[in-house]
């Protein structure tokens, strides 16, 4: 799909020489002398390289669309992670860096959502929050509770996170994947 050079809004995906860049900063520029532009900085996909350039409105860019479709996590092999297809039943292997760092948060059976481009897996997100345990925190300095002091903490996937001082080691709290950081104490 075409798109003129000035419609490109961050988060776009665009096929732009050749290569597949995600738009992450758009500033709109418009000069005294000559026509407007939008300054796009570029990001590819694959290999992470940044890039600006100039967008004129009279300009058209291919927007590319991706399939996103649903994987259950099964197991991780190394960097590699084996996920499986609910419905087909049919098993992917993708590498650990398409989510990042919140793939520290994957738990045996959990939901992700996987974007692809023409069958190529490009992008991977996992559930906003995951519950976990905390199997160590550090005790309570007396006299801390009144400000609105954080303590370290191991999750049982041995991520360190900050969690309010009531919180002790045998808690199930909340954590924010996307982010690594405590959100409330787990309804159980």
């Amino acid at each position: 799909m075409k798109i003129n050079g000035n419609a490109i809004r961050p988060g776009n995906l665009i096929e732009y020489k050749g290569r597949l860049m995600r738009a992450v900063k758009i500033a709109h520029t418009q000069p005294g002398k000559g026509g407007a532009y939008a300054q796009v900085e570029l990001k590819d996909i694959r290999d992470g390289t940044k890039m600006n350039e100039r967008f004129r409105s009279s300009e058209t860019v291919d927007k590319v669309r991706l399939d996103d479709k649903n994987y259950q996590f099964l197991f991780a092999d190394g960097e590699q992670l084996t996920l499986m297809d609910p419905e087909s039943f049919e098993q992917i292997i993708i590498d650990s860096d398409i989510i990042g760092e919140p793939a520290q948060f994957l738990q045996d059976g959990m939901m992700i959502n996987v974007e692809s481009y023409e069958e190529e897996p490009i992008g991977a997100t996992l559930p906003d929050t995951v519950t976990m345990e905390i199997v160590e925190a550090d005790a309570v300095v007396k006299g801390q509770t009144a400000s609105s002091s954080y303590k370290p903490a191991v999750l049982e996937n041995g991520a360190r996170i900050m969690v309010p001082p009531h919180i002790a080691a045998g808690t199930r709290v909340v954590v924010n994947t996307a982010e690594g950081t405590y959100m409330e104490r787990a309804k159980d």
